[in-house]
């Protein structure tokens, strides 16, 4: 199975921007449908965003829409999550996911990375 590395998490102002990138080795990233889900501290993890493996569709929680992006380039087997306009409360660590599906990546019922801690100050 694919293996992937999160990278590009920081600390930030509220109001700033961070771009999380996901690098996927030992497999073709266009296979998998990705996504990403967070999780703060003493709370469940949550999905965040996901993308089809063309890039065609996205899905995104209702907390980050309109502030988030997600996209991927499969020629550098690489997906991102453009961050803007970043909240104290997205404060968490972020993992990459990977699923057969957008459906199976929604749903937490695929795998993730390592993880990448987000620290937005107030």
């Amino acid at each position: 199975q694919v293996h992937v590395v999160e990278s590009g998490g920081g600390l930030v102002q509220a109001g700033g921007s961070l771009r999380l990138s996901c690098a996927a080795s030992g497999g073709t990233l266009s296979s998998y449908a990705m996504g990403w889900f967070r999780q703060a501290p003493g709370k469940e993890r949550e999905f965040v965003a996901a993308i089809t493996r063309s890039g065609g569709s996205t899905y995104y929680a209702d907390s980050v829409k309109g502030r988030f992006t997600i996209s991927r380039d499969n020629a550098k087997n690489t997906v991102y999550l453009q961050m803007n306009s970043l909240k104290p409360e997205d404060t968490a660590v972020y993992y990459c996911a990977v699923g057969g599906a957008a459906s199976t990546v929604v749903a937490g019922r695929g795998y993730w990375g390592q993880g990448t801690q987000v620290t937005v100050s107030s």
